[in-house]
């Protein structure tokens, strides 16, 4: 975030304030300078002076982090009437989000000055994007059992789902977060045991790696057929198997639903639950990403 920009005629006419405000110009000069010599270095250096882009990021993430810190507590010293709006990138907010509204009202709708009756004249709306952390719930299925009096021994029941981790804890959607989390969003598998720890969720490495495994031992199948239309599809990214074929069949899957313009978690989960559940072997390319669909498709029970 930039230093608010000021011009002659809003200056404060404070020392203090306008000292502070020289030194925060001059430490955002020097940071930008560091930055246009790092990225020259990254540019036109030598091989052995260029960064890795992830240390490049991480590096610019915390400069921008300070001049952040150092812009608030600049405008924080000037006066309300004489603040701007700093430039900041506020991002797009989507029209598909849920909005959720606050009314703030005027308690007292009389006049101040005459005790009339006020009016409403027009009204000021701003939208911040907030976030609902993720939750964690119990699925509990429950199956009934029907017997007939007149039969003996007669018990009928709906059979049960198929899962990725038969008699485990984990839902579809479970694990295609663990996955995602991992191939997509590059988080490692003792980092995600250590998010469902603050929440009270007692998941240890050796856990999630089982139902990687086995999530990617389902998509296989999927996986191949992937590989086998590859050179027929403009829209296809495939990594390389050999030694890593789990890396190699779940990063595949995600960047092509990347590709695809799909959601890769929205994908997975349906995608495991139908082959859990018994999609046909010989359906399987309809559960390739770009003929994929929450709704077209029909899972068959086993």
């Amino acid at each position: 975030m930039a230093i608010m920009a000021l011009d002659a005629d809003t200056l404060p006419d404070d020392p203090a304030t306008l000292r502070a405000l020289l030194r925060a110009a001059q430490d955002e000069i020097e940071r930008l300078r560091g930055f246009i010599a790092a990225l020259n270095r990254n540019r036109f250096g030598t091989r052995s002076e260029r960064l890795d882009p992830d240390q490049l990021n991480l590096g610019l993430e915390d400069a921008e982090q300070e001049l952040a810190a150092s812009a608030e507590a600049v405008e924080r010293k000037i006066a309300p009437a004489v603040r701007r709006a700093s430039k900041r990138n506020l991002g797009n907010l989507p029209a598909h989000l849920p909005r959720v509204e606050r009314v703030i009202e005027f308690e007292d709708k009389t006049c101040p000055c005459c005790k009339g009756e006020l009016h409403r004249i027009g009204e000021d709306v701003a939208e911040r994007l907030d976030v609902v952390p993720a939750q964690f719930r119990l699925l509990v299925t429950r199956r009934p059992k029907y017997a007939c009096r007149a039969c003996e021994g007669m018990v009928v029941q709906a059979p049960a789902p198929g899962h990725v981790v038969e008699s485990g804890l984990p839902t579809e959607a479970l694990v295609a977060q663990v996955v995602v989390s991992k191939y997509a969003d590059h988080c490692p598998l003792y980092c995600q045991a250590g998010i469902y720890a603050r929440q009270g969720i007692d998941l240890d490495r050796a856990t999630l790696a089982d139902w990687v495994g086995r999530a990617a031992w389902f998509l296989a199948p999927v996986y191949d057929r992937l590989r086998a239309e590859l050179m027929a599809s403009p829209k296809l990214f495939a990594g390389s198997d050999g030694v890593a074929q789990h890396w190699a069949c779940l990063v595949s899957l995600i960047e092509t639903v990347k590709l695809n313009a799909l959601d890769p978690l929205a994908y997975l989960g349906d995608v495991l639950a139908r082959l859990a559940q018994g999609h046909p072997i010989n359906l399987i390319a309809e559960l390739l990403p770009w003929p994929w669909s929450t709704t077209s498709l029909t899972v068959v029970p086993r």
